[in-house]
């Protein structure tokens, strides 16, 4: 990791962490099944930060995150790219941790709109 606490953390180092990440056996009673997804994406907050992260998995309600710093609780955009294209959503964070390394897990909803998935 960076020397630097407030530095965004590269790709290499989200990824790093993502592979030490342990899987829970829980069952934790989700209504839609949960598929691994680690892509690189941006959260931007309602202040208007951009937060670098990488995903860690989606449904088709929700959507779990890795990145650096604390997301409170709240409506956030989060940005995440294919090869071809990009996508937004809007998502409500319900929930945020710690984990290794001062970086932090989190969870979201996906937020109904007009175009919850908007192409850009």
């Amino acid at each position: 990791m960076s020397s630097d606490p407030f530095s965004r953390p590269t790709k290499d180092e989200l990824r790093s962490i993502l592979e030490n990440i342990g899987k829970s056996d829980n069952h934790h009673g989700r209504a839609a099944e949960r598929l691994e997804l680690s892509v690189p994406a941006e959260i931007k907050t309602h202040r208007g930060n951009t937060i670098s992260a990488m995903t860690r998995e989606i449904s088709r309600f929700g959507i779990g995150l890795l990145h650096k710093g604390v997301l409170m609780p709240g409506e956030v955009t989060v940005r995440m790219a294919s090869e071809s294209r990009e996508f937004e959503y809007l998502v409500r964070i319900e929930w945020c941790r710690p984990c290794d390394n001062g970086m932090f897990l989190s969870g979201g909803r996906f937020l109904t709109r007009e175009s919850n998935a908007k192409q850009i």
